[in-house]
């Protein structure tokens, strides 16, 4: 059996106890993996001086994959995300965010399965901003073709690989009509021009989009959006199924792919041993399907689909951590999840 080495960034806050949790949990259920540790965020900082170390970086591009807790970004001050730098120096242009009812996790909505695809690497996050005069700052949306093609190429691709019926491509090209116009433009072109046209395909404006959503997110499969709108999108989204805690996510571009838990690091509850790995694990069983698919380790599929079953049992079972209205701690909801990987 072939191992995979995977650079593991546990990140800050709680980002340690459920890195911790989750590297356990595929340990006892034998996923071909070993681990490589790196440090991204305050931790970075504090011990080598800079948030992303240029041997973290060297250590994704040498081995291709990570799974990443979360790391703390200051509001309105302080240094640059840590996300935003992974995915700009590694050219991690699709985020990735499957959203979808869990068992034993009840909310206002019922049969939610749809996935956002987020445009990673331009947009207003392309961070150049102008202080015009005192009290006038100027923010520079950035797009281009060729982002705009790829992402669009990289969400039909993802949609017929995955058995998906839709794409909704969200915009504002209404008032947009330079950037989002040819954010939309880009995707019709390829939908029709690239031997897409099997899936179906629609374009709606966000405001109604969002209005659309909340009143029936069943009537979406995958949807396409610019950096921004994917950013609010994807948090309203998981919403929809109990917040961050429970949705997985992945940065992924045409040589690097990092997966990571979407929430925050919860510096308030840090080292209390009571914060949710759900969000990780689910990332990790993402991780495992894309080595299946890219470099054909069935392997690794047949352990995720185990784990999956295993955390789905566990909280239709009512073993939840209580951000969930469970009473499980960290390293207990692990050990449940365990519990049930045979079964």
């Amino acid at each position: 059996m072939t191992t995979h080495e995977i650079v593991l960034i546990p990140g800050d806050g709680i980002g340690p106890e459920v890195a911790a949790a989750t590297t356990r949990v595929l340990k006892e259920a034998g996923a071909p993996v070993e681990w490589v540790e790196h440090h991204a965020g305050v931790a970075a900082l504090q011990s080598l001086g800079e948030v992303l170390p240029e041997q973290t970086l060297s250590a994704v591009r040498e081995l291709g994959l990570a799974l990443k807790g979360p790391c703390t970004t200051p509001v309105g001050k302080g240094f640059t995300s840590v996300n935003v730098q992974l995915r700009k120096r590694l050219d991690l242009y699709a985020a990735v965010r499957p959203v979808r009812n869990l068992p034993g996790i009840p909310t206002r909505y019922e049969g939610v399965d749809l996935v956002v695809i987020r445009e990673n690497t331009e947009g207003l996050y392309s961070g150049i901003e102008n202080e015009v005069t005192k009290g006038v700052v100027t923010s520079l949306k950035v797009a281009t073709e060729k982002a705009s093609s790829r992402i669009a190429r990289w969400a039909f691709q993802y949609a017929r690989d995955r058995g998906r019926k839709k794409v909704t491509v969200m915009h504002k090209a209404n008032i947009m009509k330079m950037t989002d116009g040819m954010f939309i433009r880009c995707a019709r072109e390829v939908h029709e021009r690239e031997g897409y046209t099997d899936i179906e395909y629609e374009e709606v404006i966000i405001d109604a989009g969002c209005m659309k959503l909340v009143q029936d997110p069943t009537k979406f499969d995958v949807l396409l959006l610019e950096n921004l709108y994917g950013d609010v999108l994807s948090d309203l989204c998981a919403g929809f199924v109990g917040g961050l805690g429970v949705i997985p996510g992945a940065n992924i571009g045409d040589d690097y792919a990092v997966f990571e838990a979407v929430h925050g690091s919860a510096p308030d509850i840090a080292g209390r041993g009571v914060a949710n790995p759900l969000a990780l694990l689910m990332s990790a069983v993402m991780l495992l399907n894309h080595i299946a698919d890219t470099r054909r380790d069935e392997s690794c599929r047949a352990v995720a689909g185990h784990i999956r079953g295993a955390y789905n049992q566990a909280l239709s079972d009512g073993q939840k951590t209580r951000d969930l209205g469970g009473s499980l701690g960290t390293e207990d909801f692990a050990s449940a999840v365990i519990d049930r990987l045979g079964a």
